[in-house]
């Protein structure tokens, strides 16, 4: 995400970190923090990135299957009777969603007036989908190291905000899929790692569902194809009933949560922040007003719906999917209708930002030019 060069960290350093995380998570629970172990993981790894100790980010292979993962226990909160007390608020959600890209891209032409380039301005405020995000800018020439900052800033603002406020929103929709009672690090159940009782047979299927996901994700070109194609394969293996049990839980799905966080709070640095201090305020109070216009609407959509205010909230808000995900498990929501409601957007920004960037400059006789990239940038951006 910036000019600083990738050195190659040791996989007993990355054993080292992931345990310090976990730890720090596991103190975190039993204080009561909410989403504990995301939040540890990238409070850490902020801390690593900016005090220069760690300059690259996740393993790929790592991050790969936390992706998959993280899609499969999307996949898995997604049931019929979630889908069903989704349907009366299908149109709204819709109508809210597509509001809320809108306000993102006229924040994007606002932020033009500050120095940044069309492109760079786009891709830096649309919501979801920052893995895709950062692709599509150093295809189409805007500037990686900003989109990064301006992506994950988002990122991280979701998620240390989000399980602060929707506690303080009321309960999630009654009769609603929830997710499980967080477990003390203690407890036996923390040493499950799927929500099956047959452990060894769920892990097996897990396995199978995240492998056949991510190549199914490939396959279709999917945007961010290693969270989306497991989650497909997923909700598939489910509503056909070929499989259950298989969805992560107990020490499993904290490592997913800390492997998460440490991603989000890895991708800062000292460097990314010096180049950017001129339009970060603008980034920043551009992300604040879509946080809270995005409030406002879910408080609209609770009113004219059956929904909850934190449920509607949780739906909408512009956060990277995993960190949403990460914070409506911890704070006891609707998983199910959350996830659904997410991946539809990401779908849309994914496939039409990068279309009406190029359609834009088409028209107005530009051709994409690279802007401020560099082989860090451009090995990071094609990352999935």
């Amino acid at each position: 995400m910036d000019g600083r060069p990738a050195v190659r960290v040791p996989a007993w350093s990355w054993c080292a970190i992931l345990t310090g995380a976990f730890l720090a998570g596991a103190a975190a629970h039993v204080a009561g923090a909410p989403a504990p172990y995301m939040l540890a993981g990238l409070l850490l790894g902020a801390a690593l990135a900016l005090s220069g100790l760690v300059t690259s980010v996740l393993p790929r292979r790592l991050y790969r299957v936390s992706q998959a993962l993280a899609g499969v226990m999307m996949g898995g909160y997604i049931h019929p009777a979630a889908l069903r007390a989704a349907a009366p608020s299908l149109l709204p959600l819709t109508v809210v969603t597509a509001a809320t890209i809108l306000l993102s891209v006229g924040i994007a032409r606002f932020l033009e007036r500050t120095g940044l380039d069309r492109r760079t301005a786009t891709l830096a405020t649309v919501p979801g989908g920052a893995a895709a995000m950062l692709v599509a800018s150093d295809e189409l020439g805007a500037d990686t190291r900003l989109v990064a900052l301006a992506q994950y800033s988002r990122m991280a603002m979701v998620a240390v905000t989000a399980p602060l406020v929707v506690p303080l929103l009321g309960p999630g929709s009654p009769g609603g899929p929830r997710a499980g009672e967080p477990h003390s690090p203690v407890s036996p159940l923390m040493l499950r790692l799927v929500d099956g009782a047959d452990q060894t047979a769920g892990l097996l299927v897990l396995c199978a569902v995240a492998v056949l996901g991510g190549q199914v994700g490939r396959r279709l070109s999917l945007p961010a194809p290693f969270v989306l194609g497991p989650m497909l394969v997923t909700v598939v293996a489910t509503f056909s009933g070929a499989a259950h049990g298989f969805r992560p839980t107990g020490l499993l799905q904290t490592l997913v949560f800390t492997c998460i966080g440490l991603e989000i709070g890895l991708r800062f640095s000292r460097d990314s922040l010096r180049y950017a201090r001129r339009v970060l305020p603008w980034i920043v109070a551009g992300t604040v007003l879509v946080s809270a216009v995005s409030a406002l609407l879910a408080w609209l959509l609770a009113g004219l719906t059956r929904l909850s205010f934190a449920d509607a909230y949780l739906a909408t808000t512009p956060g990277g999917i995993n960190a949403v995900l990460a914070a409506s498990v911890a704070t006891h929501t609707d998983v199910g209708l959350i996830s659904s409601v997410q991946s539809l957007r990401l779908f849309a920004v994914v496939t039409l930002a990068p279309v009406l960037i190029r359609i834009t400059f088409v028209r107005s006789g530009h051709r994409p030019a690279a802007a401020g990239r560099d082989e860090t940038c451009r090995s990071r951006a094609e990352r999935p």
